[in-house]
């Protein structure tokens, strides 16, 4: 008795199972075209050369450079709104009057406690040629303008304790520029209008001071070098067979 209500409680289930009914395909409502099972055979957009492109291929080391001139002074945290406003970025750096005039508006919003202009009223060129800074410079916007100014404005290379990934990025992107990491506070130990020279070698870069006689060593640049001076990352892809050259 007990064990017959069990089983009308718990029926034996069949040992096989009815097939589960197919749902039809989605179709979205937005498509106005019928799916098709076309297949597609995609190519790359470039075709790299045969078969890889190598490190030797791509470029030389990294040449020997030599930035004499002004230095430039600034302190921690230069964002990009102060390398270049907001408001200037209407101009167009491939457009060569517009890029002069980028070059004009460089660090034009430091505060008024910065009394020497990186570039004087009038003027689209800067006097001084190094840009010395401290920690997390270039941080805040990822605008491009923000090196692409200082190197139409005649920079040659800053010189900071640490910078933002994006602005240095950016340097090496667009090649105007060389952001150098130095391996202790310069910024501290140098002024405005002081006299120096950065020589560019392959792993012992330094910055010498000089009006006060100091030097200081530079971490080395690295992999960026060589797209910096092949003039940014398209130049580079072009000198190094990555994509076709401007003329082909």
């Amino acid at each position: 008795m007990a064990a017959a209500s069990l089983r009308s409680v718990n029926p034996t289930l069949p040992r096989t199972l009815p097939s589960p009914t197919r749902s039809p395909p989605f179709q979205s409502p937005f498509l106005r075209f019928a799916p098709t099972s076309t297949s597609f055979n995609l190519k790359p957009l470039v075709t790299p050369p045969s078969p890889f492109v190598t490190r030797s291929a791509a470029a030389s080391p990294q040449e020997r450079k030599t930035f004499h001139g002004l230095c430039y002074v600034v302190g921690d945290n230069i964002d990009t709104d102060q390398i270049i406003p907001a408001e200037f970025l209407t101009l167009v750096p491939s457009n060569p009057e517009e890029y002069q005039k980028l070059g004009s508006h460089a660090l034009v919003g430091l505060p008024a406690s910065y009394k020497d202009r990186f570039v004087e009223p009038g003027e689209t060129k800067t006097k001084y040629s190094i840009i010395i800074g401290g920690e997390n410079f270039g941080c805040g916007s990822s605008r491009e303008h923000a090196p692409v100014c200082l190197g139409a404005a005649g920079a040659k290379a800053v010189v900071a304790q640490s910078y933002a990934r994006i602005f240095f990025r950016n340097s090496v992107a667009t090649g105007e520029i060389y952001p150098l990491d130095s391996e202790v506070r310069v910024c501290d130990e140098c002024s405005t209008g002081d006299v120096a020279t950065v020589e560019l070698r392959e792993g012992d870069s330094v910055l010498i001071n000089h009006t006060t006689g100091k030097e200081y060593k530079l971490k080395a640049i690295g992999d960026a070098g060589p797209v910096i001076d092949a003039g940014g990352i398209f130049a580079y892809a072009r000198k190094a067979g990555m994509i076709p050259s401007a003329a082909a």
